[in-house]
């Protein structure tokens, strides 16, 4: 309809200029001594129109020629342009479905110096990781390097972290992470990493701070923070096992809940014990238990003491489990602790009733041989031989 519409007012338009020129009487007269020449007006006006469109046809030729290598250079360009953003869009996405090999071909047909060589050599770096062909992963990782300069180093330190935690290279890892963090600081992902490579290392105390960071920005949730925080801490204590001051104050920084623990209680009251400082274990344990009652911690409170050794304030135990008795009297643990307390303090009768009396509530070895030493100290040889007896048949 528009067409139409157009070819109708072309029409009237030549209509209108016939009927113009058919009372146009008008002439020009050109004079150029010795010569003259007439003409008329309309066909002088046809000759200006004709002449200026033949003016500007060649003056656009002659523009479009010699814009022609320009123009070709640019397309050039764009076609490269689109090549590189079609290797770039296609080595990633191989990269993500798995096919290594197709990533990397897809990354080599890009040249070195295109803008786009940076993302695409980290793409062929890590399709060389996924393949465990080493010469390739460092040459990708050295071109990757080149183009620290473009804003990639960032993204090259998190990936080489990440790759050498998964070598088990965890010192280079955290050289790695540490000038991540001195450029850009510690965002989630290289709180993860600096974690994975703080307990490949063994830094124990780090690793718990990283914990209670990852827990407070929500990247961890407690079911899988709290037993990573407790073999943490377990560790770390066991590392001050050879300093009881220093162990003494790192326990007293933990928070109450981690000092609650029965585990960590443990092992810091066995550390405590191997340094031969009774009184600080004793207090561990009978610290933790006011918080949760465990088996593991009563047995422990009567391990204190090598022979030989001081055994600490063994009649305040002794008092404190007795209490202890009253709330709890049929807890086996709780009465072989009290007659392994009284044998070491020579209380031989009470000894004998209590580990009676835990065997009476859970036949055990260690029970059966106790009370076999006691009755041995008590020159009851006959009636010691049956319990030791009974200890090797559990």
């Amino acid at each position: 309809m528009r067409a139409l519409f157009w070819l109708l007012v072309l029409a009237a338009t030549a209509v209108g200029l016939a009927l113009a020129a058919r009372y146009n009487e008008g002439y020009v007269l050109l004079v150029l001594p010795p010569w003259r020449a007439e003409v008329s007006l309309n066909l002088f006006i046809l000759l200006c129109a004709g002449g200026f469109l033949v003016i500007y046809l060649l003056a656009r030729a002659v523009s479009h020629t010699l814009a022609l290598p320009r123009a070709v250079a640019e397309f050039r360009r764009r076609r490269q342009q689109d090549k590189t953003t079609r290797a770039l869009r296609d080595a990633w996405r191989l990269l993500q479905e798995g096919r290594y090999g197709h990533a990397l071909r897809t990354a080599e047909k890009v040249p070195a110096d295109d803008p786009a060589a940076g993302m695409l050599a980290l793409a062929g770096w890590r399709a060389a990781h996924a393949m465990r062909d080493a010469a390739r992963s460092a040459e990708w990782a050295a071109r990757l390097r080149d183009r620290d300069d473009k804003g990639l180093e960032a993204a090259r330190l998190m990936t080489e972290a990440e790759f050498a935690i998964e070598d088990r290279r965890f010192e280079d890892a955290q050289r790695a992470l540490q000038a991540f963090a001195a450029r850009e600081g510690r965002h989630i992902a290289a709180l993860r990493l600096s974690l994975r490579a703080e307990q490949g290392v063994g830094n124990w105390r780090e690793v718990v701070r990283l914990v209670r960071q990852l827990e407070k920005h929500q990247a961890l949730t407690p079911e899988l923070a709290a037993p990573i925080r407790s073999r943490a801490l377990r560790e770390a204590l066991r590392d001050l096992r050879d300093d009881p001051p220093g162990l003494m104050r790192y326990w007293r920084q933990l928070d109450d809940a981690d000092r609650a623990e029965p585990s960590l209680a443990l092992e810091t009251a066995r550390a405590l014990m191997a340094a031969g400082d009774c009184r600080e274990a004793q207090r561990v344990i009978e610290d933790a238990l006011e918080e949760h009652w465990d088996a593991s911690l009563v047995l422990a409170y009567g391990d204190c003491g090598k022979p030989g050794e001081p055994a600490g304030d063994v009649l305040g135990r002794i008092a404190r489990a007795e209490k202890w008795l009253q709330r709890l009297p049929r807890d086996g643990a709780l009465l072989f602790t009290l007659g392994r307390l009284c044998r070491q303090q020579q209380l031989w009768g009470k000894a004998r009733s209590y580990l009676e009396a835990a065997l009476a509530i859970a036949p055990t070895r260690a029970a059966h041989v106790e009370l076999a030493q006691l009755l041995e100290q008590l020159e009851e040889s006959a009636l010691a031989v049956r319990h030791f007896r009974a200890a090797a048949l559990l």
